[in-house]
């Protein structure tokens, strides 16, 4: 059974994954607290992401890495910088010393959230990312790239939309994953037996999304939830106003807003 640790484990998307990997991997969880629902068959270790040697130590004996931790939201650049930027340097170097053979990287939506809602773009685009926290994620991209060029390491970076149990306003009609869809692509990244370096969109199959997914669907991703299954109701009580701040892109507020004003974090809000 493959050896799989997961950071960031104690948030939305962690638990979604813990439950839908149950069974299928053996699961060393990390992060700054405890899940409060940690099973049996679950190990658990607690460490910062700025520490380096701590890093080291989680991802010392795994196969693979899940690499879900960090600011999840707009944040200082400092704040930014310590933790996403050095975090996820530090995973990476980690895996590469260790003789991990695989990352799987929560990039996001913001790593291009300056393309206007009105183009549908692949992965393969020049990021814009509309936030410091964007920066960090396609800064993740980016090394995850580096180091499976450099040095062999197998990598899958995800730019994860919305990962809401089910999608909460007009926006997310778009960019919206269900858990059950997100696990798919994960365990597709973990399983793959020719996966070099891709970059995908963790997305469920919206009748509404702006990206073409074609390079999770080359490597089998076929998922199966639809935003759309919530869109009269949402369209009814959560229309989105045409005329609000980022409503004309991706990324939407992120674009616009600043630290402190009311942003949802990204792993769970988009």
């Amino acid at each position: 059974m493959k050896y799989v640790l997961i950071t960031g484990a104690a948030g939305l998307i962690g638990a979604g994954l813990r439950e839908n990997f149950r069974g299928r991997y053996r699961l060393r969880l990390s992060d700054v607290r405890m899940p409060e629902d940690l099973r049996e068959d679950e190990e658990f270790v607690e460490a910062d992401l700025r520490d380096f040697e701590a890093v080291q130590g989680i991802v010392d004996g795994v196969d693979a890495v899940v690499h879900l931790g960090g600011i999840a939201s707009e944040d200082t650049w400092e704040a930014i910088r310590d933790v996403n930027l050095e975090g996820s340097y530090h995973v990476f170097e980690s895996a590469r010393r260790s003789g991990a053979k695989r990352v799987i990287y929560a990039s996001s939506v913001h790593a291009v959230g300056f393309y206007p809602r009105s183009r549908t773009i692949g992965s393969d685009v020049t990021v814009r990312p509309d936030s410091r926290y964007g920066v960090s994620k396609a800064f993740g991209e980016a090394v995850g790239a580096l180091y499976a060029d450099k040095y062999g390491l197998e990598v899958m970076a995800v730019r994860i939309g919305n990962a809401y149990p089910e999608p909460i306003d007009e926006r997310r009609l778009s960019i919206w994953t269900s858990h059950r869809d997100l696990a798919q692509l994960i365990g597709i990244g973990l399983d793959h037996p020719d996966l070099k370096f891709e970059i995908v969109y963790g997305v469920s199959g919206n009748t509404r999304t702006w990206w073409d997914n074609a390079a999770a669907e080359r490597l089998g991703y076929r998922p199966e939830d639809n935003a759309e299954d919530w869109a009269e109701t949402i369209m009814a009580t959560a229309p989105e106003d045409p005329n609000a701040p980022g409503a004309d892109v991706q990324g939407g507020a992120f674009a616009l807003l600043e630290r402190g004003a009311g942003l949802p974090t990204d792993d769970d809000g988009g």
